[in-house]
């Protein structure tokens, strides 16, 4: 291969042709080596099977959420690998989460009491009866129609992510004639639940075109209501919490437009919010402020890097009629925007951590009021997810609450008494936090900065570098890798490691900026920072190089890759998860999926010439030298649309021949799954199983 005057040579390119047999013999043979290589650990790997099942209350009620009428739940069931939705009406809304949530959880204990059945409610979908004969299952559309009677609903059966989709009426358990192949995530539907929105994919699995279908037609006769030409943008479609509008989002790495439709005339044609410009970033939720309909806006425009908030009437297209409601502060990233009736709920992100901020809706005033209001959080490191906030005039905020200690609790924050319930806390068997702590370092980069470290160990972890570590890393996208609680880790640090996320640049953790240093040209960054995290965790005494384990999956398996050329030496065992490793060849090629949306992230080698130096000079697969490496447990799927297969398969190749040493490079691929692995919970705690015990034996043989 050749370009801007250099030549490379890959003497695995032929691992990319899928529909050579000798492809899939080989895959099946790394398989079966890698297999022999862990056959040792066979009885380790049974065993933190076993203690990852013993943990994991596998019986269990997921924290109820209104929506209208419904309580709405989730519901999983010992020996069973996936989920049931339910829902039980409460049209009076006499119940609350706590009340549903007692009746629903003994309902799993005895089905032939009465009133246990009554507290069971009404099954809306079985994931489980949808997986039987099937080796694969994911469902990545889950809509329930406004009146309540349709859930709309579309699984993956191979991992592909290209979903079928399906209606069902909830009331007879019987799905309608209506089936649409080939979807993407997203949807939303009309007020009325006749007409039902959905996105497709290209060739080149870019969302790129929202579709309507109305129920009981044809889908050949399905309207296109938008498509996207610019192969950089991403389509998605949905509804604002009000369920006044149809939202359809278009976005690059750096631009992004929407455009709605009212939901009550779904046949509009979509109109966009603000125009489209070069550069601009912005999103939006519907409010009614003082009884007018307004768009909150959250955008970058006019300098705001960390993102600005503006409130500007329905129907105008320009900020300059907007009031804004939340200045740009530098330091402060503002992530996301909630509309509700009589508030407004803000996540913003600084030093690394996230919190919520809540605006007063002012409706005399026809304004939002900053009041200063903060929900408190009890943790100094710590992570918030949605809970499930599907009603609009809701006085509570339901939020997710997690820390390397704490075990997630589904949290109803009251808006107006500043009171938070813990409606439900997840259960782990036999875990008792007190043996554990949880702190927040900071790791002096090369260049100065101080790059974020999120860790927890045993309270008695040794500080002399005799105890094992594992550091997780990603730093790419934007993407904020958040501390949260892990029943499955919990097998680590009862064999007294340490685990620790390194917060590089190129994640979300501290803002745009972060992101902006470990992106295009800077990507190294992302890299050195990692290496920098490592070397400042030996030097504290948590580890050291014989019982550091690196880890990283997707993006952060081309840090892994990275890593492991440049400082092999720092690592006792890497592990890589569908690592996106062969980045110059992928990004060299447009015809394969995500290549042309990927290069304001990466660079576009082709026409760039620069770009091309500096990835051929990163590049995992193209840096592979003569030297020792660490032990190397790579991962693969077959079905993979983000990261080819071949990618890792050819890199297993290249490390294997070319290392110094006989220290392991095992590949194991998923030949029915693609980029997630095994959709089952029982096939991911098998795959979480194996996965730990090569980390444990690579450790051992070291020490």
């Amino acid at each position: 291969m050749e370009a801007h005057g250099d030549v490379r040579v890959d003497d695995w390119y032929w691992l990319g042709d899928r529909d050579d047999p000798a492809v899939l013999a080989h895959l099946e043979a790394e398989n079966a080596y890698s297999a022999e290589a862990l056959a040792h650990t066979a009885q380790l790997q049974q065993q933190l099977f076993d203690e990852i099942r013993t943990r994991v209350v596998e019986t269990d009620v997921s924290a109820p959420s209104r929506s209208g009428d419904w309580w709405y739940w989730t519901r999983t069931l010992e020996d069973h690998d996936y989920r049931s939705w339910w829902r039980r009406a409460d049209p009076d809304r006499v119940l609350d989460a706590t009340k549903v949530l007692a009746d629903a959880t003994a309902a799993l204990g005895d089905a032939t009491d009465p009133a246990a059945l009554a507290g069971a409610g009404q099954l809306v979908l079985d994931e489980n009866a949808l997986a039987e004969g099937r080796d694969f299952l994911a469902v990545g559309v889950f809509d329930v129609s406004p009146d309540h009677r349709i859930v709309a609903y579309a699984f993956d059966d191979d991992g592909s992510e290209r979903y079928q989709l399906r209606f069902r009426d909830i009331a007879s358990g019987r799905d309608l004639p209506d089936e649409v192949a080939d979807v993407s995530y997203g949807s939303a539907w009309s007020r009325d639940g006749g007409t039902f929105f959905y996105v497709r994919q290209d060739d080149a699995m870019r969302p790129f075109q929202v579709w309507a279908h109305d129920l009981g037609t044809d889908p050949a006769a399905d309207r296109l209501v938008y498509e996207d030409p610019d192969e950089r943008f991403f389509v998605s479609v949905g509804l604002t919490r009000s369920e006044r509008f149809v939202l359809v989002h278009s976005g690059s790495k750096m631009t992004s437009e929407v455009l709605w439709v009212d939901a009550a005339r779904p046949a509009d044609a979509p109109v966009a919010v603000l125009p489209r410009r070069q550069g601009v970033e912005y999103d939006v939720d519907h409010a009614v402020v003082g009884g007018r309909d307004t768009w909150l806006v959250r955008t970058n425009d006019g300098g705001a890097t960390e993102f600005a908030l503006w409130a500007m009437p329905v129907g105008a297209t320009d900020l300059a009629d907007a009031d804004e409601v939340l200045a740009h502060r530098p330091g402060v990233r503002l992530d996301s925007v909630d509309a509700f009736a009589d508030h407004v709920v803000v996540a913003e992100r600084s030093r690394a951590l996230e919190q919520l901020r809540v605006l007063r809706v002012d409706h005399a005033g026809g304004r939002l009021v900053d009041d200063g209001h903060l929900v408190a959080q009890p943790d100094p490191v710590y992570s918030l997810s949605e809970g499930g906030n599907a009603d609009f005039a809701t006085p509570t905020l339901r939020f997710g609450y997690s820390s390397l200690v704490r075990p997630t609790s589904s949290i109803d924050y009251d808006i107006a008494a500043r009171r938070a319930t813990v409606v439900k806390v997840q259960p782990v068997r036999g875990y008792d936090p007190a043996r554990y702590r949880s702190e927040r370092l900071w790791a002096p980069a090369a260049d100065g900065v101080e790059v974020p470290i999120s860790l927890v160990a045993p309270v008695d972890h040794p500080p002399d570098g005799s105890a094992p570590l594992l550091l997780y890393g990603y730093g790419s996208y934007e993407i904020t890798i958040d501390p949260v609680f892990s029943a499955l880790r919990l097998n680590l640090l009862e064999r007294g490691w340490a685990f620790a996320i390194a917060h590089v640049r190129g994640g979300g953790e501290m803002g745009r900026t972060w992101y902006e240093q470990g992106r295009l040209a800077a990507k190294p960054t992302t890299f050195s920072d990692f290496i920098a995290c490592a070397e400042h965790l030996v030097g504290l005494g948590w580890t050291s190089p014989a019982g550091l384990v690196a880890r990283g999956g997707s993006a952060g398996g081309l840090l892994m890759g990275a890593v492991a050329n440049m400082r092999p030496d720092l690592f006792r065992a890497v592990v890589a998860e569908v690592p996106f490793v062969d980045v110059l060849t992928s990004m060299s090629d447009p015809s394969l999926p995500l290549t042309v949306t990927e290069w304001e992230e990466w660079g576009n080698p082709v026409d760039d010439a620069e770009a091309y130096r500096v990835m051929r000079a990163y590049s995992p697969y193209d840096n592979v030298t003569a030297q020792a490496y660490p032990a190397m447990w790579v991962t693969a799927g077959l079905n993979d649309p983000r990261v080819g297969y071949w990618e890792p398969a050819k890199w297993v190749c290249k490390l294997r021949t070319t290392r110094t040493d006989a220290g392991p490079t095992l590949l194991r691929v998923e030949l029915g799954a693609g980029h997630q692995g095994p959709s089952g919970r029982h096939g991911a705690w098998r795959d979480e199983a194996r996965t730990q015990a090569f980390m444990l034996d690579a450790v051992a043989a070291g020490g």
